[in-house]
């Protein structure tokens, strides 16, 4: 056996030209270090045996081990609350008045006025007028002319035709007088045979003429006293009226001539400048009185159902942000806008500062419902099953700090809040933070910062109340 052994050895050494092959060398080492490399691979197997049933029972106290999520909560407590809509409005001034000019002429002065506080009767421009004051003291020409010639109907005229009557009345009452008696003393003549039937017959037709000269001049005294006269009166006051009034309009124009603010405020655009020409009816400047404004916003009509005049709204300003004005509603339009169905509502705000700038937006937040003395919790309590739905879920820790999924139905919903109508009772603890897809029966942990908060608190009770007993000692 011994004598096979080295024939073979030196068959594989000896064996021809090409070299050994690999796997006769792993063989050979393997045969030389047999027992060392099992004990490393029996080292290496135990090893991993270990980790295999370390991280098995690793994983198993894990198990065990109940998964505790952080959450942050919040006491349910009883409170009012007021559900409130939100639109967007434009502030307007309370008083404004666009200026026009009402007649034609250039402007002769009109500085530059934009921006500038103006008092109510403030000039503000004066236009041309040499012409209208040429016919203006025409027109007062007129005027005198008219006066005089009714001074002298009145005092001349009138009465110089009324004593021309009254002499010419005298006159034929005279002359039938005296015709009278000529013909009764012809008749005495004419019955003693005196004079003949002709002479009679002649006074008599004398006094005839006497009786119908008086009838004529009564009638013309009647005539003049009741209808040329008056009418020579009312002729002369017609064109004493008519000068005036032709006058009285000349005035006016040239009043318009000088434009005056029409009430105090602030001038907030400005049209025209001194040298142009302002066409009759053309704008010159707009006024407006900031010292009250109102804030116009849309709101929809199932909102605006319920809001009256006299209810306050709170506006916050775009140009003043962060801060908040109250205001009441002095108006709530009875005609909605068809695209869009909502109602203008006018909210007042009193603005003596100035602040508050024409033509800017607000918002506007207007209570729809109230409730006072009722649960409520956070906004972030309730999990609605939909938006538009009014129920939901809110998650309640107990005292072993673990969660419970509780059923609620919601009722009035304020920006914060939400009233809760059923489903909770006051006192209970609810989630705020960490409860969405928080399973039912979850262990919870408390922020940290809200704990401090808690301990804070009792420090301050027991502070309290231990300075309540050392009063009470003393």
């Amino acid at each position: 056996m011994d004598s096979k052994k080295p024939v073979s050895i030196t068959t594989l050494a000896d064996g021809g030209p090409a070299e050994p092959r690999w796997t006769a060398r792993v063989f050979a080492v393997y045969q030389k270090h047999r027992w060392p490399v099992v004990a490393l691979l029996l080292v290496l197997a135990g090893m991993i045996v270990f980790l295999l049933v370390f991280s098995r029972k690793k994983s198993t106290a894990e198990a065990e081990e109940p998964i505790k999520v952080s959450v942050r909560v919040a006491k349910v407590e009883r409170d009012s609350i007021a559900a409130e809509v939100t639109a967007l409005g434009t502030i307007f001034a309370r008083k404004e008045a666009t200026v026009s000019s009402k007649i034609a002429g250039q402007i002769k002065t009109m500085a530059l006025v934009k921006n500038k506080p103006v008092h109510e009767g403030d000039v503000i421009a004066t236009l041309e007028s040499r012409d209208i004051q040429a016919q203006h003291a025409e027109a007062a020409a007129a005027v005198e002319e008219a006066r005089t010639n009714l001074r002298n109907v009145t005092s001349g005229t009138i009465p110089q035709t009324a004593a021309q009557d009254e002499k010419v009345l005298r006159d034929a009452r005279a002359n039938l007088a005296n015709a009278q008696a000529v013909y009764e003393r012809r008749l005495k003549l004419y019955e003693q045979g005196g004079i003949s039937k002709k002479d009679l017959d002649a006074s008599e037709l004398a006094r005839t003429t006497a009786e119908n000269d008086l009838r004529l001049a009564e009638a013309t005294a009647r005539l003049h006293a009741a209808s040329m006269s008056p009418n020579d009166r009312r002729v002369a006051e017609a064109k004493l009226k008519q000068a005036e009034d032709r006058l009285a309009g000349l005035d006016t124009q040239l009043s318009y001539a000088v434009i005056r603010a029409p009430l105090s405020g602030v001038i907030a655009e400005q049209f025209q400048f001194q040298g142009e020409f302002a066409a009759a009816g053309a704008k010159l400047f707009a006024v407006d009185d900031v010292s009250e404004v109102i804030v116009k916003a849309p709101i929809a009509d199932t909102v605006a159902a319920q809001l009256k005049m006299g209810d306050t709204a709170r506006v916050y300003p775009q140009s003043l942000p962060g801060e908040e004005f109250v205001g009441v509603i002095s108006l709530v339009s009875r005609a909605s806008d068809p695209q869009n169905r909502t109602f203008e509502v006018w909210v007042n705000l009193k603005n003596e500062e100035g602040r508050l700038r024409a033509d800017s937006a607000a918002k506007v937040v207007v209570a729809t419902q109230s409730a006072s003395d009722v649960i409520v919790v956070p906004v972030a309590a309730v999990t609605l099953d939909a938006s538009t739905e009014n129920t939901g879920t809110v998650m309640i820790v107990d005292e072993n700090s673990v969660a419970h999924e509780t059923k609620v139905t919601v009722g009035i919903r304020a920006k914060d809040k939400m009233e809760i109508t059923s489903g909770l009772k006051g006192g209970e603890t609810v989630v705020i933070e960490g409860n969405y897809a928080l399973p039912d029966e979850t262990k919870v942990e408390i922020a940290a910062d809200e704990k401090e908060g808690d301990q804070s608190e009792d420090d301050k009770s027991g502070n309290k109340e231990d300075t309540d007993k050392s009063g009470d000692k003393k």
